[in-house]
């Protein structure tokens, strides 16, 4: 018996309609025509059948007995030799058929692809490629590439392929005239179309775009949901960036994640990369307008569960993992007009960040006294002695080439004297702790004291993306950081940009001819999770229902976020609990309201649904164990087990504190 995959492979092949001139250039270069091209380049908008002509390239390259190799541009690395040993049998094994799909979200390897990948490809090779942009000009105008190189970009289907793919699909004659209008010549629109096919489709007026629309096409699409738990790992996969089995898991811990999984995985809108599973661009946004539409609580509840999964991640995750938890975060929350203002979204810019080598001085010199002058030169080289580890460069991927540098310092109390007379921005920092509240030993500051981008000199681009996600993690993985500092030379500029999120300590420090804005956090009054809580919150979050200074929802972050510092004195003390109608009257605020979370998980107990929910909590919060997969193992539970009850016991917690919240203690 056929799989499911298998099955839906062959009902997309019967569907699928067009691109003759494509398939058959493509079937002379398999049968090994020397005439025929070698790297074959399609392009076009979204939804105009690019993976669709891709899935029938790759079915005949198999079918021809090619192997094949796979990517997706949106998960490629932005290092090179990570393509590279990706594409590995491409360069090593005579007939393999590379494909890489959404190419537009990797368009910086371009140069490198041309000049030093391709050439080494292995004997009777070929090479496919689609993207949203065409390729840059001046490889179709080269004529070594004339003979070798074949660009289409991709045309919307005709009148007669539109009325044919409909045909096709029954969709009932009746209805066909509003569904051309509606879809035009777009083939994902009519594949939506015909995916959610004549069933219930009585009025004709049901094809006006509308919510009608989407329910319509998104019900005809996914078909029967075969129970909740599939509906909400659906709503996963219309907000995460990429799914995998593994974040299933952790969001729904008291489902079937493999299950739910495969079933994401044959879905006809899903598709499959190395790093887990996305929706095709419109179809994920269409998903999460009728998600947000159709269920806005379950949308809000779900996108909170993520978060609270990323945020867990950037504290326990391995280092290296933890640079993208925190962009997946904030892509959860990129429509907020905070984070609209701050980053750029950018995949175009072609650069990677690496650590300061002693041979990038001299260029990392050239571009600091380029764009800041000498004096920031000479402060660059005196930063580069003291702390070289704090410097980061960012290479153009293509050739190597430096094209910007990042300094993040870490300066612990008491200042060092000559740290203060040397550097005016640093003197101002400190001068700003002393001003509020000392720092004291043992504790640190942190300043991202540097970001030259010369061809986009302190504007929001992909530089500064990749540094300030690595700025925030680190500040929240660090201990005893005291304050944290940005500093921008454009400073009214960034004061409008930054509002909300770093306070403005008035300081404009002077170093050559140039005068920085100074902007501030204190990590003593709120702990980096909870800063990051706000900064990605609703602007318009829903009102409390009783006399309470925060939000329901800003209320259960603030329980987990003092549950998850129970075990750090400094974080705690700066947890956002501290400031609810709870906290307000407590004599010693941080020692009672720890007396009162412990209270809380053990009242649990006296409700037989809440005792494996308080061992859970206690086991997780209150035992020592470091991670939650050591605190299943103390209780001997599944992981996903323990996180089933650790769910239940957040919620029953947060229920209660809240009812506690409003109405005070009885």
């Amino acid at each position: 018996m056929a799989s499911v995959g298998e099955r839906l492979s062959r009902a997309r092949v019967r569907a699928f309609i067009g691109r003759d001139e494509q398939l058959g250039r493509f079937g002379e270069a398999l049968a090994g025509d020397p005439q025929a091209p070698f790297a074959f380049y399609v392009c076009g908008p979204g939804g105009i059948g690019k993976s669709t002509l891709l899935r029938r390239l790759a079915d005949h390259a198999r079918a021809a007995g090619r192997l094949l190799v796979e990517l997706d541009g949106r998960f490629v690395s932005h290092d090179p030799a990570d393509f590279a040993h990706a594409a590995g049998p491409f360069l090593d094994v005579p007939g393999t058929v590379l494909f890489v799909d959404s190419f537009e979200h990797c368009q910086w390897l371009e140069s490198w692809l041309w000049h030093h990948f391709l050439p080494r490809a292995a004997d009777d090779t070929l090479v496919v490629l689609a993207g949203r942009r065409a390729p840059q000009p001046q490889w179709t105008a080269d004529p070594a590439w004339t003979g070798l190189l074949h660009v289409t970009e991709l045309e919307p289907f005709s009148p007669e392929q539109a009325h044919s793919l409909l045909v096709a699909a029954q969709i009932r004659p009746e209805l066909r005239e509003r569904v051309l209008r509606f879809a035009g010549g777009n083939p994902l629109a009519l594949s939506l179309a015909a995916a959610a096919g004549s069933e219930g489709c009585s009025r004709e007026e049901i094809w006006a775009p509308s919510a009608d629309v989407l329910r319509t096409l998104l019900t005809g699409l996914i078909g029967e949901v075969p129970t909740a738990a599939h509906r909400r790992a659906l709503e996963v996969a219309a907000q995460a960036h990429s799914t995998s089995e593994e974040l299933l898991d952790a969001v729904l811990p008291e489902e079937d994640a493999h299950l739910l999984f495969s079933w994401l995985r044959d879905l006809p809108f899903i598709e499959s990369t190395h790093q887990g599973l996305y929706p095709h661009d419109a179809a994920r946004e269409t998903l999460a307008a009728d998600l947000r539409w159709r269920a806005p609580h379950a949308f809000e509840t779900m996108r909170r569960r993520l978060a609270d999964e990323y945020l867990r991640l950037l504290r326990e995750a391995p280092e290296e993992r933890v640079w993208t938890v925190t962009d997946e975060l904030f892509y959860l929350f990129r429509e907020g007009e905070t984070l609209a203002r701050l980053r750029s979204w950018s995949r175009e810019e072609e650069v990677h960040d690496r650590p300061l080598h002693p041979d990038d001085l001299d260029e990392v010199l050239r571009m600091a006294e380029e764009t800041e002058g000498p004096a920031s030169a000479a402060l660059v080289r005196y930063w580069a002695g003291r702390q070289p580890r704090a410097f980061s460069v960012y290479r153009l991927v293509s050739t190597g080439r430096i094209v910007a540098f990042t300094a993040r310092l870490a300066l612990p109390a008491p200042a060092d004297p000559q740290d203060l007379a040397t550097d005016p921005v640093v003197a101002a920092a400190w001068q700003y702790c002393d001003t509020l509240a000392a720092v004291s030993p043992g504790e640190h500051i942190g300043i991202s004291r540097f970001s030259v981008y010369p061809e986009r000199y302190q504007v929001p681009s992909r530089v500064t993306d990749l540094s300030s996600s690595r700025a925030q993690a680190e500040a929240a993985r660090s201990r005893g950081r005291a304050y944290g500092f940005a500093v921008f030379r454009d400073a009214e500029t960034w004061a409008a940009r930054v509002r909300g999120t770093l306070e403005d300590t008035g300081a404009r420090p002077r170093v050559g001819d140039h005068t920085y804005g100074l902007f501030a956090a204190d990590w003593r009054r709120e702990s980096v999770e909870a800063w990051l809580q706000r900064f990605i919150a609703a602007p318009d979050a829903p009102a409390p229902a009783g006399p309470s200074p925060v939000s329901r929802a800003a209320f259960d972050g603030a329980v987990r976020e003092a549950l998850a510092h129970w075990r750090d004195a400094q974080a705690f003390a700066a947890c956002a609990l501290l400031r609810a109608r709870l906290a307000a009257d407590l004599v010693d605020p941080v020692e009672e309201l720890r007396t009162l979370l412990r209270r809380a998980v053990d009242e649990l107990g006296r409700d037989p649904r809440g005792v494996r929910a308080r061992e859970a909590l206690t086991a997780g919060y209150f035992s020592g164990a470091p991670t939650q997969e050591a605190a299943a193992r103390r209780l001997g539970l599944p992981y996903g087990t323990y996180r089933r009850h650790l769910r239940q016991g957040l919620d029953l917690l947060c229920e209660a504190l809240w009812d506690e919240e409003l109405h005070g203690r009885r």
